[in-house]
C-alpha cells in the first residue's frame, strides 16, 4: 500500500497518482492541494491555513510541539502499514525544512519503508545495496551518504565510475549520468540518491 505525504512547501504542479494509496495533507498544503487529488486526512496544527480543510481534521495539533506535521504524517502512515511513501510539497522555502523533510526520508527507509520526496526537479530517496536506475536512463544522478560513509560495490550503466567510498564531506558523487535501462549501483551503507528529472 503506498503512502502520500503533502507538505506546505513548493507547490508541485504536476499530477500526483493517488490511486490505491492513502493521502494525507499537511496544514497549509492544503491550498494547493485542495481539488487536486483526493485527501484522506487533513493534519497538523494549521498555523499556516486561514480556512478550514476539508476533510476536517481529526485532531488539531498545538503549534509548539515536538514533531513537525509532516513527521506526524509519516509515523501516521507508518502504523497503517504502507509500504511505499511519496513526498510532495517538500521542497523550495525554507531549507531548514527542506533539509528536516530529508530525515524523513531516512526515517522511513530506516524502517523498511521505501520513501521518495519529489519536487519540480528531482526525485529523492534512499538505498542500499544493489539500487536499480534503468528507470532513470539519460538522467543525471547524484549519490551521497546518508548516516555514514558509503562503499561502493558496484556499478553498471553509468557514465562515470564511482570512488571505492563516499565519506561525509566529499562531493565525487555529484553530477553522474544514468546511460543504460538496466543501469544498476551496488553499495554498502545508506546512499541518498537524486535524480534530476530535467534534461541531462
Amino acid at each position: 500500500m503506498k503512502g502520500i505525504i503533502l507538505l506546505n512547501g513548493e507547490p508541485y504542479a504536476e499530477k500526483i497518482d493517488d490511486c490505491g494509496a492513502l493521502v494525507y495533507c499537511c496544514d497549509g498544503a492544503y491550498r494547493w492541494a485542495k481539488g487536486k487529488l483526493r485527501i484522506d486526512k487533513n493534519l497538523g496544527d494549521f498555523d499556516s491555513l486561514d480556512e478550514v480543510p476539508y476533510p476536517l481534521p481529526d485532531e488539531v495539533y498545538p503549534a509548539e510541539k515536538n514533531f513537525t506535521d509532516g513527521e506526524i504524517a509519516l509515523e501516521k502512515l507508518l502504523e497503517k502499514g504502507v509500504t511505499e511513501i511519496e513526498i510532495y510539497g517538500g521542497g523550495g522555502g525554507r531549507e531548514d525544512h527542506f533539509l528536516g523533510n530529508l530525515q524523513l526520508v531516512y526515517k522511513a527507509f530506516a524502517r523498511g519503508v521505501n520513501c521518495s520526496l519529489i519536487t519540480e526537479n528531482s526525485r529523492i530517496f534512499a538505498g542500499t545495496g544493489s539500487v536499480f536506475l534503468g528507470n532513470y536512463n539519460k538522467k543525471t544522478i547524484s549519490v551521497l551518504p546518508f548516516g555514514g560513509t558509503v562503499h561502493i560495490m558496484g556499478s553498471k550503466g553509468l557514465k562515470y565510475e564511482y570512488p571505492a567510498t563516499l565519506s561525509y564531506g566529499e562531493c565525487r558523487g555529484i553530477s553522474n549520468i544514468v546511460e543504460s535501462e538496466s543501469a544498476c549501483l551496488t553499495v554498502k551503507g545508506t546512499a541518498l540518491f537524486i535524480i534530476n528529472l530535467g534534461e541531462v
